[in-house]
């Protein structure tokens, strides 16, 4: 009898929702997993932050005993105030410590801790007093300083930096809270109660900021008046010919250069002072009043290496735009990305200024800071600090670029126009967030005045709006050109360019151009593929060949850990391409990336002889072709979403927890070919 109208549609409905119960079961399972991993990192910083307190309250016990002894260090009102709430401190941070343990030892998706969260954020009220108490702590350790040098001494051992440790702490706390809400599903218990310690702290954090604000603006000296700042900024030293990096603090009486320190193990962020000029006796002096100085170069061609670094990791953060990733990963690449400005800053500037003490390197007419006063000072400048970016341009939120993201294939086919025979060839370069880098080159066209080169290149576009074409003249020995070091130098020829038009180039026919330069013309054919297409992962059709072939696939069949391919390319890249500039960014010729690409498919032995004669580039796009073509990502689909959550990690302890997991739970071939790879790409880093 015929199926009545209707009569499967229950049964679909029923697959499709178990269907989707399954991947949302799934998801969850994933977020709870990562709520345990981001709890391992906060028993390891709350363990460290433990015995950083337990380091602050070791002298407490002994100064403690010796106030009642005929010679005290300190007496215990000085002691009260000095240590004042620091082992209320500790016992808080010691219960939650003890509570949280057994949990995550215990740990299964049901274990709660809310509970312990929302606890502790309920005795924020020690902090508030801690920081109630704060400058006349401050003020009283450093009057016992002067007056007792043994006090001195333990201070210096204890460091004043602990003492904005406790507000820091509550800072980290509130970052960590975020990324355990984030990962909580919104049906668990543990989330009102995330939620509510969450609020507690931000207000704690808001009260804070806004009753302390004014403080930051100024401090007070010694004979009762305020030293406010003025300007700060960052500077380059010379320090007996070497660069340094310094940030520079103009106040009302004085200017003080400082440097960062580097912060290790979760410490909050702190400045060591260089030298101090008091404003009475500071003086510059003229390039004509003073030796000849000399200041060390950096060539250009660094510097564009540089800004290269820089394009790349801004085309990075603007996939991360368009991807809508967690405000975390973006940070955390503008933090990179802050590093690479600063090394550029580092190098770049040229013009000197000098500044002196009119009295001399050993003492100042006006006052000097004692030692006690100057590392105050220091560690004041990291709340006093205005200036928090490396000064650059390319350091400003820019909106994202309305250029081309894909491949490029172009074809550099003839030169014509020279008037006498050279020997030719030409690079090809890409814009990318402002700055040109070098992307392919051309073989060397030996004397004559119409190269036919006829090769084609793969180039990889990062929102590129230009198409850049630079012909040479090969220097060889007769032609040689000699730079100012002394160093041979090949000449330019002339010099061209494109619009790369979104509109003109979405067709996938090549397009043939011209790119006049001084009186020559150079033949090209362009063809663009958008990243969307591009990025398409596609099964080989060839079940015995390589590429498109899953790694478990082709390591099984070869009876190895890591693919023929990738050991054969690492290898011929470290033999003779360790210290090519760009090896990964600068493309090979098409046509032999795909004859090696055939011949690895084919299993032809004659791969290595083959490898032996062609360009380097041409092995290292060949490398980036086969990653590209896998029908899974290394890190997988199913752990991919995790990975991009586990770098976002706020927590330090519990973003490295956490990508080792991760790393851990990858197929065998997957996590020894990524090793591998890492281990060859440190190498490179390092030669």
């Amino acid at each position: 009898s015929p199926i009545p109208e209707g009569a499967l549609c229950l049964p679909l409905s029923c697959l499709r929702l178990k269907y989707i119960l399954i991947i949302t079961e799934l998801d969850l399972e994933k977020g709870l997993e990562m709520r345990k991993w981001v709890l391992s990192g906060i028993l390891a910083s709350e363990e460290t932050y433990l015995s950083h307190l337990e380091a602050l309250l070791l002298p407490m016990k002994p100064l403690k005993a010796a106030a009642t002894t005929s010679q005290p260090v300190l007496t215990i009102p000085q002691i009260e105030t000095i240590f004042f709430k620091v082992p209320e401190l500790y016992e808080v941070h010691k219960e939650f410590y003890d509570g949280l343990l057994p949990r995550v030892q215990q740990w299964s998706h049901h274990q709660r801790v809310g509970d312990l969260f929302q606890k502790q954020a309920s005795q924020l009220g020690v902090y508030r007093a801690f920081v109630d108490n704060y400058e006349v702590a401050v003020e009283t350790a450093e009057k016992c300083c002067q007056a007792n040098t043994q006090f001195a001494e333990i201070s210096e051992v204890m460091g004043t930096a602990l003492l904005y440790k406790p507000v820091d702490r509550v800072t980290r706390s509130t970052l960590v809270l975020h990324d355990l809400l984030k990962h909580t599903p919104s049906s668990h218990p543990d989330h009102p109660l995330l939620q509510d310690a969450l609020r507690i702290s931000q207000n704690f954090l808001s009260s804070i900021n806004e009753e302390t604000t004014p403080r930051r603006q100024s401090m007070t000296v010694k004979k009762g008046e305020n030293r406010q700042l003025l300007k700060d900024s960052f500077m380059v030293e010379l320090v007996e010919g070497a660069r340094k990096l310094r940030h520079v603090f103009l106040f009302t009486d004085l200017l003080l250069c400082a440097k960062l320190k580097k912060q290790i193990g979760g410490k909050s962020q702190q400045y060591d002072s260089k030298w101090y000029i008091p404003l009475s006796d500071l003086t510059f002096q003229n390039a004509d009043e003073s030796e000849p100085l000399h200041i060390p170069q950096v060539p250009d061609e660094e510097l564009d290496a540089m800004k290269v670094k820089i394009s790349h990791i801004k085309s990075e953060i603007q996939r991360e735009k368009r991807a809508n990733k967690g405000s975390k990963v973006i940070e955390r690449l503008r933090k990179k990305l802050s590093e690479q400005e600063s090394l550029l800053l580092l190098t770049s500037p040229s013009m000197a200024l000098r500044v002196h003490n009119r009295n001399g390197k050993v003492s100042f007419k006006s006052f000097s800071l004692t030692s006690m006063e100057l590392q105050m000072l220091t560690n004041s400048c990291v709340k006093l600090q205005t200036v928090h970016h490396i000064p650059l341009t390319i350091n400003k939120e820019e909106d994202e670029s309305p250029g081309l993201h894909g491949f490029l294939n172009v074809i550099v086919h003839s030169a014509s126009g020279l008037k006498q025979s050279l020997n030719l060839y030409c690079t090809l370069e890409v814009d990318s967030f402002g700055y040109f880098a070098n992307k392919a080159k051309t073989r060397v066209y030996r004397y004559t005045t119409e190269p036919k080169w006829n090769e084609e290149f793969e180039i990889d576009l990062e929102g590129s709006q230009t198409l850049r074409l630079l012909c040479y003249e090969k220097s060889y020995n007769k032609t040689k050109q000699i730079k100012e070091d002394g160093d041979s130098t090949d000449r330019i020829i002339g010099k061209g360019q494109i619009p790369l038009d979104p509109q003109t180039l979405q067709g996938k026919d090549w397009q043939r151009t011209l790119i006049p330069m001084n009186g020559v013309e150079v033949k090209l054919s362009i063809k663009f593929t958008s990243r969307e297409f591009s990025l398409k992962r596609m099964p080989s059709r060839k079940p015995m060949g390589v590429f498109g072939i899953k790694i478990s696939t082709v390591t099984k069949r070869e009876h190895s850990k890591v693919p023929y391919i990738v050991r054969q390319c690492l290898e011929e890249i470290e033999r003779r391409g360790m210290e090519e500039v760009g090896i990964y960014r600068v493309s090979g010729v098409a046509t032999d990336i795909q004859a090696l690409k055939a011949a690895f498919d084919t299993n032809n032995k004659d791969v290595s002889v083959m490898m032996s004669e062609m360009d380097v580039n041409a092995i290292a796009g060949t490398l980036k072709l086969y990653f590209r073509e896998l029908p899974e990502p290394l890190f997988t689909d199913d752990l991919y979403p995790n990975f991009a959550g586990g770098i976002a990690l706020s927590d330090s302890v519990a973003k490295e927890s956490c990508m080792l997991n991760l790393l851990l739970s990858l197929p065998e071939p997957n996590l020894v070919t990524f090793l591998f790879l890492l281990d060859h790409l440190k190498r490179y880093t390092q030669t």
